[in-house]
């Protein structure tokens, strides 16, 4: 049986179609793959291919039908790219494989579809571990390709900066290896640029040497927002680079009072060490618990969970050169002002900052720390409320100098600028020319092929 055009009735799931696992409404088990983490879709059809010929099939298919693409690793995104209405999804969870390729060099070849805790798991008993992420089920492709900052960022730099080849299905059908002597505009592109390119089907990166380390929390009572928020910035300062830290400032919310936490994660090879780099933050403020406990790496990564349908998280970030007092003081205002914000700022620096600004499509690598702020409206929330919301964290945000496509609430050419300066997006935009001219691949932070033109605001339009 074949599968009917999705613009017409829907028919049931199609056998040997040649796009792997098709599923459309009706289906048992349609309803669950048309969700992701923070948004519900009603795709004509989600398939799930096995192999690099069914992606393929699915992208052809997609292309002569008209239909909007989705694809999905994880389906992790503020944005809910991951799913869509009326359009295909292409959800890669088959291609889910992690194999180490080269243990000599620690590289590991991980499928698109896996997710961070798979892969964790996997290299654990190889005493191996990538730098990427902070939920066990976040999608390695998605997190990947726009740059993916982890639990040893310090240490090792982020997940693009381990890679060293990916392969890659292309608009036209056609699937890539490449990496820094093959297609190497592309390979550059990967790295930062997100999904704009093609669907990457594996990533092939070189794992650290990592077994247990010392994670965990310190929460601190709340009565000094600021000297907690610039403590802990010196303190990083002054640490090692084996220490990752993300301090969390909840305001008081839903009967819960306001809490200031430091989650640690420290990856020395000496457990005395870790434990010394640890110290200073425990000397911030007024310690009221101490969870941190030496663990396997592949522990730290948290279970994660869908959003309720019922709330709606608006997310923003910014990248911050120099957490200095004033953005110090702006955070602490964004926290406890009329519109009080969830913040969480994640300390960079170290290996991050070794990488030149032009070497990949990420290239804020002057940011001191990455700042992500987050407020909660209801699901059916007017834009008026949403702005109303984001109050606080426009103060914050003045500070930073660019952002993080991966924590990106919005996808708009503001965001897009924020994402990439200037040279990054003119180079970004010459490879979309080259590999996706028709911009199948669009949704994402998307980078047209050709600059959108901007409307004439006054007087007569020239010729």
């Amino acid at each position: 049986m074949s599968i009917q055009a999705p613009r017409r009735t829907p028919a049931p799931t199609a056998v040997g179609t040649g796009l792997g696992d098709v599923l459309v409404p009706g289906d048992e088990g349609y309803d669950d793959a048309r969700r992701t983490v923070f948004a519900t879709g009603t795709p004509a059809l989600v398939v799930r291919p096995r192999g690099e010929a069914e992606v393929a099939a699915a992208l052809a298919y997609a292309a002569r039908e008209g239909l909007a693409l989705s694809v999905r690793s994880g389906g992790h995104g503020l944005t809910g790219h991951a799913t869509n209405d009326g359009g295909m999804v292409v959800d890669l969870r088959h291609l889910d494989a992690v194999e180490v390729v080269d243990p000599h060099r620690h590289v590991v070849r991980v499928g698109a579809g896996a997710t961070w805790g798979k892969v964790a798991a996997a290299l654990a008993p190889h005493g191996l571990g990538v730098t990427a992420g902070d939920t066990a089920g976040v999608g390695v492709g998605g997190l990947a390709l726009g740059g993916g900052v982890g639990w040893m960022v310090r240490r090792h730099g982020l997940a693009v900066d381990a890679m060293v080849a990916a392969r890659v299905v292309l608009a036209d059908g056609r699937t890539l290896v490449v990496g820094p002597d093959r297609h190497a505009g592309l390979f550059w592109a990967l790295r930062g640029g997100g999904g704009n390119f093609g669907v990457v089907t594996s990533l092939d990166l070189v794992a650290a040497r990592v077994g247990d380390v010392r994670f965990g929390s310190l929460a601190f009572a709340p009565d000094d927002p600021a000297r907690l928020v610039a403590g802990w910035r010196d303190a990083l300062r002054a640490a090692d680079e084996e220490l990752s830290s993300t301090l969390v400032l909840s305001p008081a919310t839903g009967g819960r009072p306001a809490a200031v936490t430091a989650l640690v994660c420290a990856s020395h090879d000496d457990p005395t060490a870790a434990d010394r780099s640890i110290e200073p933050l425990r000397r911030l403020g007024t310690l009221l618990a101490d969870d941190v406990a030496t663990v396997p790496y592949a522990a730290v990564l948290a279970p994660g969970g869908h959003h309720p349908a019922s709330a709606r998280l608006v997310g923003r970030n910014a990248l911050v050169p120099r957490l200095d007092d004033a953005a110090v003081a702006a955070v602490v205002a964004a926290f406890e002002g009329d519109h009080p914000t969830a913040l969480g700022l994640r300390a960079l620096g170290g290996a991050f900052s070794r990488v030149l600004p032009d070497e990949t499509a990420f290239a804020h690598r002057d940011a001191e720390v990455l700042v992500v702020g987050g407020v909660v409206v209801p699901a059916d929330a007017p834009d008026a409320a949403v702005e109303e919301a984001l109050t606080g964290w426009r103060g914050v945000a003045a500070h930073g100098t660019g952002a993080y496509v991966n924590f990106q609430g919005t996808a708009t050419e503001a965001d897009l600028h924020a994402a990439y300066p200037p040279a990054t997006l003119a180079r970004l935009r010459a490879v979309k020319r080259a590999y996706d001219p028709g911009n199948l691949f669009a949704r994402n932070l998307n980078v047209a092929p050709v600059a959108p033109v901007a409307p004439v605001t006054g007087g007569e339009a020239s010729s």
